[in-house]
């Protein structure tokens, strides 16, 4: 039994930055060189896209555009990670990009995914918003003829 877990401990990758074992997904983000200029600029591009989020929440054309292209982003992730993985000598210190896509999904795929999640989340409160509107309305008229009717 110990030289199972011995086997399955030695089977641990060690990343090549911070010599961590990397065992869940915090110590894989924690091996992260952060520092790289890419790196950076794919977080610049993230609170870009949280800001457009947030600013485009009041034109709904606006969000949906955003909304499609943030999928259509997300959908293109594994085309990004092959692509990566071909050339990561040209912009990275470091190969990120495995085969798996497990590092693609954590820092380009799942912060997309939140905003677009945000946008959802948006758009069933104005169709909430919209249907109480309309429901009071409803009822407002419904009262006013029972008011006319009963004066008749």
């Amino acid at each position: 039994m110990t030289e199972q877990k011995a086997e399955n401990i030695s089977s641990i990758p060690i990343d090549g930055f911070s010599n961590l074992r990397i065992t869940s997904i915090w110590t894989f983000l924690m091996s992260v060189q952060w520092s790289e200029p890419w790196l950076i600029g794919l977080l610049v591009f993230h609170v870009v896209c949280l800001c457009l989020t947030v600013v485009t929440c009041r034109y709904y054309r606006a969000q949906i555009c955003h909304f499609l292209l943030m999928v259509g982003l997300v959908y293109s992730a594994e085309y990004i990670n092959e692509l990566a993985a071909m050339n990561w000598r040209s912009f990275s210190n470091f190969q990120y990009f495995d085969s798996k896509g497990m590092f693609i999904s954590l820092v380009y795929s799942i912060p997309l995914l939140l905003n677009t999640v945000i946008i959802v989340m948006v758009w069933v409160y104005r169709t909430f918003s919209t249907m109480t509107e309309l429901k009071t309305l409803q009822l407002k008229r419904k009262a006013r003829r029972e008011k006319r009717e009963k004066n008749d």
